[in-house]
């Protein structure tokens, strides 16, 4: 794919002598989702800040479908819509009235016919004319993105988008990113909601300390980093693990029923032929066997401690 983002050599120190960036470099390409993943104070939205020209960096440079996002600011942020983690909206405004001031904001000229499908694609179009303050939270949240969508972005970023939204309201969302994505809108997200970046995303980044710890394929990073476990399930209960077992890291469930063998994705021999030949060597038989897979959040704790 085409990159529309390149981040080259971000550093941002602020004045109290916190580092929230270090020397981030990060390329996203046009019309993907791109999951950034990070604990609280990672640098997630100063990043974000940063590319949509709201915080300036100490170091470095980020271009915007080639335009210099410091030289060509109007150019760049007019391609930009940005949801904020706080529900920053006008309360006495109406639903249609702070949704085309939005739009007006970028330059773009009255285009109600759009206004009226960015509402209805936020299931919003009855609220119309409701009060701000009327909204509910999830609402709320769903206005920060009918703002951020009113004037025809090409990019858009979420910060943290889903946060005190129910699980109703947050599923009709995340079938409205889908359909951007499906019209050639690149979209950035930062969630806390590991499932839904596992779900949703293309790629995924993971950043801590502000530095990026990688960038990765989802299939791909699951293919890499991920492991897999083998649960047996015993005939008979064991008291311990056969010595003659040792070798393969076994644990035993909590009801002593079950032996559990977590082995790499990535080797070349899983190890599971051997084992089976030792269990029955040593007299332990079994009745079932079932595999589970890491998820992505296995995954996303073990990189933020190795990176520590």
């Amino acid at each position: 794919m085409q990159p529309i983002i390149n981040v080259s050599e971000i550093s941002k120190t602020y004045a109290s002598g916190f580092q929230a960036l270090k020397s981030v470099n990060l390329s996203i390409d046009k019309g993907e989702i791109l999951a950034l993943l990070g604990p609280n104070g990672a640098g997630k939205t100063t990043l974000i800040s940063i590319i949509c020209g709201i915080v300036n960096p100490s170091s470095g440079s980020v271009t915007v479908d080639g335009m210099d996002i410091a030289r060509d600011y109007r150019a760049v942020r007019s391609m930009i819509g940005l949801v904020p983690q706080e529900l920053t909206t006008d309360a006495f405004e109406t639903v249609w009235n702070t949704t085309s001031f939005s739009r007006g904001l970028f330059g773009k000229p009255s285009n109600p016919k759009h206004i009226e499908k960015v509402l209805r694609d936020l299931s919003l179009w009855d609220k119309k004319d409701r009060k701000v303050r009327e909204l509910s939270g999830g609402m709320k949240r769903r206005l920060l993105i009918a703002k951020a969508l009113s004037h025809e972005p090409r990019i858009l970023f979420l910060d943290e988008p889903t946060a005190g939204v129910d699980v109703e309201l947050r599923k009709d969302m995340w079938q409205s990113v889908r359909e951007l994505r499906a019209s050639g809108v690149t979209v950035i997200l930062t969630t806390h909601y590991i499932e839904e970046a596992e779900e949703m995303a293309d790629r995924i980044g993971v950043i801590n300390h502000g530095e990026i710890v990688l960038v990765e394929r989802k299939d791909e990073l699951m293919r890499k980093l991920g492991k897999k476990q083998l649960v047996l399930q015993l005939n008979s209960a064991l008291d311990a693990i056969p010595s003659g077992l040792a070798q393969f890291g076994l644990e035993l469930g909590a009801d002593r029923n079950q032996l559990i063998y977590t082995y790499d994705t990535r080797a070349e021999r899983t190890g599971i032929t051997s084992l089976l030949s030792a269990m029955g060597a040593a007299g332990v038989s079994f009745s079932d066997l079932d595999t589970t897979q890491s998820s992505l959040e296995d995954i996303f704790v073990d990189l933020v401690k190795a990176s520590r």
